[in-house]
C-alpha cells in the first residue's frame, strides 16, 4: 500500500512539472508572438517617419526662414525646380491638394498633407505625381470642389469677397479652358468688353461653370 501511494505522488509531480513546463512554453511563445508583432509595426513606423522627414527637408529647402512658410519667392523657385511656369494650372491643383488657405504661401502641416497624399518626398516624385494629380483634379466629383476653391485662393485679403474682372478672365481661362475653351473663350470676351460689372463673387462664378455646361459651341 505505501509502495503504492509512492508512485501515485512521484506520478502527480510528475504531471504537475509538465503543467508548469507547458505554461513556461506559452509564455515563451506568447512573448516571441508579441516581439515579432512589434517588430513588424516598428518597420512601417520608421519608414513613415523617415518619410516625414525627407518631406519636411524639401519643404525647408523652399520656405523663408523667417516666415519658415514658403512664400511667393520659394514658389517660383520650387517651381523652376519642377520646370512649370508659377502661372500653371498645376500649381493650383497642387494648392488644393494640400489645402492651402492663403494665395502664395504654403505652410509645413499644408505641405506634409499634400505631399504625403502624392506620396512625394523630393522633386523628381513630384514631378511624377502630377499628371495623376491632374486627372483627380478633372474628375467630375473634385472638380466641383476645386472650382470654387481656385475663387477662394484669389482672395487676397480675409474679409474679399469679389475678384477683380481681369484676373475673372486669368482664372476662367486657367481652370476651365482644358474643359470648354469654346465657352471661355466667349465668357472672358463678354467680361473684357461689358461695362456693368467691375469685380466678379461667388455666385457670378459658379454660374460661368453651369453656363459652360449646358452651353453647347
Amino acid at each position: 500500500m505505501r509502495r503504492s501511494s509512492k508512485k501515485s505522488s512521484s506520478s502527480s509531480a510528475a504531471a504537475g512539472e509538465e503543467q508548469v513546463n507547458e505554461k513556461q512554453n506559452r509564455k515563451r511563445k506568447g512573448v516571441s508572438t508579441n516581439l515579432t508583432s512589434r517588430k513588424a509595426q516598428r518597420v512601417p513606423t520608421k519608414a513613415v517617419s523617415k518619410e516625414i522627414e525627407r518631406i519636411d527637408q524639401l519643404f525647408y529647402t523652399y520656405a523663408d526662414g523667417s516666415s519658415s512658410m514658403i512664400d511667393p519667392e520659394g514658389i517660383e523657385t520650387l517651381c523652376s525646380h519642377l520646370e512649370v511656369p508659377h502661372t500653371d494650372v498645376r500649381i493650383l491643383m497642387l494648392a488644393w491638394k494640400m489645402g492651402c488657405e492663403k494665395q502664395g504661401y504654403f505652410t509645413l502641416d499644408e505641405w506634409r498633407t499634400g505631399m504625403k497624399a502624392l506620396r512625394a518626398d523630393s522633386i523628381s516624385k513630384l514631378k511624377k505625381a502630377f499628371p495623376e494629380l491632374v486627372q483627380e483634379v478633372t474628375r467630375s466629383s473634385n472638380f466641383q470642389d476645386f472650382y470654387p476653391y481656385a475663387f477662394r485662393y484669389c482672395l487676397t485679403e480675409d474679409k474679399k469677397k469679389c475678384i477683380e474682372i481681369p484676373v475673372a478672365c486669368e482664372l476662367l481661362n486657367l481652370v476651365l479652358s482644358l474643359q470648354f475653351r469654346p465657352q471661355v473663350e466667349k465668357l472672358i470676351n463678354y467680361l473684357k468688353h461689358q461695362n456693368e460689372y467691375k469685380v466678379i463673387n461667388m455666385d457670378q462664378w459658379m454660374g460661368f461653370l453651369r453656363f459652360c455646361n449646358e452651353v453647347m459651341i
